[in-house]
C-alpha cells in the first residue's frame, strides 16, 4: 500500500478537511455551536502538540505547561487592556515572554529528572498561577475581559480577526504550519539528538552532544509554541484568566497527548479533538463525566500505546 494511500495518512487527511470544512458543514446540520468546538479543538491542538515535543520526543514529562497559555494569554490580554491592539506589536511580545518565561524555567528544571522534574514544573506553574491570581488589577481570578481581537493592518490591507470565519481560518492555517514545523524539527539533526537522548542520554552525552542544551532549546521551542496558542485562545474567548494555566489544564494537556499519541507530531491534534469532543458530549449527559472518561484513557493506555493515531498505522514510526 503506497503512503498516501495508507490508513494513517487517510484518517489524517479526513481530520484535517472535517476542520477544514466544519464552518459549512455545521449550519447545514443545525448545529452551529461546533464550529465553535472545532476552532477550540484546533487551539489546544497547538498547545498539545508543544507538549508533545517535549513529553513525546524528549522524554520531559511536564505537569506545568499550560503556564504558558497563561503567559501568552495574559501579554496579549494587559496589552490590549493598555488600548494596544496592533498584532504585530502583541504577538511578538507575547511569544518572546513565553520563550523568556521557558529560558528561565527550563534552565532550573532540566537540571533534574524523573519525578523531580515533573514536581517542579509543577511548582512553577503554580506560582504563575497565584501571580496570576494576586493581579488585582486584572481582573485577579475572576479574569478580564477583552474588549478588541488584534489587528493586523499594513496599510490599507487589514486582516480583521473580529471576523468569526476569519479567525477560524487564521486559527486552522496556524495549526497546519505548527505541525509543519514541528515534523521538521523532529527529523532534523536537532530532533534526532533530542529523541535520541529520551532513548539514552548517557550514550548521547558519550558521543560529544550536551543534553542541557539540547533541551533547553526544546524546552523553549514548545513554551513559544504553548504561548502562541494562549494568545490564539484569549482572542477567541475575548477573557483571560488564572484558570487556563491552573494545573488542571497541565493535566488535560498530557491526556490530549496520551490519547492522540506520544512521539507523533499529528497524535495531539487527534487527542484534542477526542478529549474535547468526549467532554462536550459526557458533560451532557452527567457532572461526574470524568468517571466515564477516565476507565476510556485507561483502556487507551493498555491496548493502544501509540495511542489513537497510532491504531491507524501498521508501522512504529517516531517522526510519524
Amino acid at each position: 500500500m503506497s503512503k498516501l494511500r495508507s490508513p494513517n495518512v487517510v484518517f489524517r487527511i479526513f481530520i484535517l478537511l472535517l476542520c477544514a470544512a466544519m464552518p459549512v458543514i455545521a449550519p447545514l446540520v443545525g448545529e452551529p455551536y461546533w464550529v465553535d468546538i472545532f476552532m477550540r479543538v484546533m487551539i489546544w491542538a497547538i498547545a498539545a502538540i508543544s507538549l508533545d515535543l517535549i513529553l513525546g520526543f524528549g522524554g520531559m514529562v511536564s505537569f506545568g505547561h499550560a503556564m504558558f497559555l497563561g503567559i501568552g494569554g495574559y501579554t496579549f490580554g494587559i496589552l490590549a487592556y493598555y488600548e494596544i491592539t496592533n498584532g504585530f506589536i502583541q504577538w511578538p511580545l507575547a511569544l518572546l515572554f513565553s520563550g523568556v518565561i521557558g529560558a528561565v524555567v527550563g534552565a532550573i528544571c532540566i537540571r533534574t529528572k524523573g519525578v523531580y522534574f515533573i514536581m517542579i514544573t509543577l511548582a512553577f506553574a503554580q506560582m504563575i498561577y497565584f501571580l496570576g491570581v494576586s493581579a488585582e488589577e486584572f481582573g485577579s481570578d475572576d479574569g478580564m475581559t477583552i474588549y478588541d481581537r488584534s489587528q493586523f493592518a499594513i496599510g490599507s490591507v487589514s486582516l480583521d480577526l473580529g471576523d468569526p470565519l476569519i479567525f477560524y481560518y487564521f486559527t486552522f492555517a496556524l495549526m497546519l504550519v505548527v505541525l509543519w514545523l514541528v515534523q521538521k524539527i523532529v527529523n532534523s539533526r536537532f530532533g534526532m539528538v533530542i529523541r535520541g537522548m529520551q532513548s539514552n542520554e548517557g550514550r548521547m552525552t558519550a558521543i560529544g552532544f550536551d543534553p542541557f542544551r539540547y533541551k533547553l532549546v526544546c524546552f523553549v521551542i514548545a513554551g513559544v509554541i504553548c504561548g502562541l496558542a494562549g494568545i490564539l485562545m484569549a482572542n477567541a474567548e475575548d477573557f483571560i484568566s488564572p484558570d487556563m494555566m491552573h494545573w488542571t489544564k497541565s493535566g488535560e494537556l498530557i491526556f490530549m497527548v496520551v490519547l492522540g499519541g506520544m512521539g507523533t507530531v499529528f497524535g495531539p491534534v487527534t487527542g484534542s479533538l477526542v478529549f474535547l469532543f468526549l467532554s462536550e458530549i459526557l458533560s451532557n449527559i452527567t457532572h461526574n463525566w470524568h468517571l466515564i472518561f477516565g476507565p476510556f484513557l485507561v483502556l487507551v493506555v493498555l491496548f493502544a500505546r501509540r495511542g489513537i493515531d497510532g491504531l491507524f498505522s501498521k508501522r512504529e514510526k517516531p517522526d510519524a
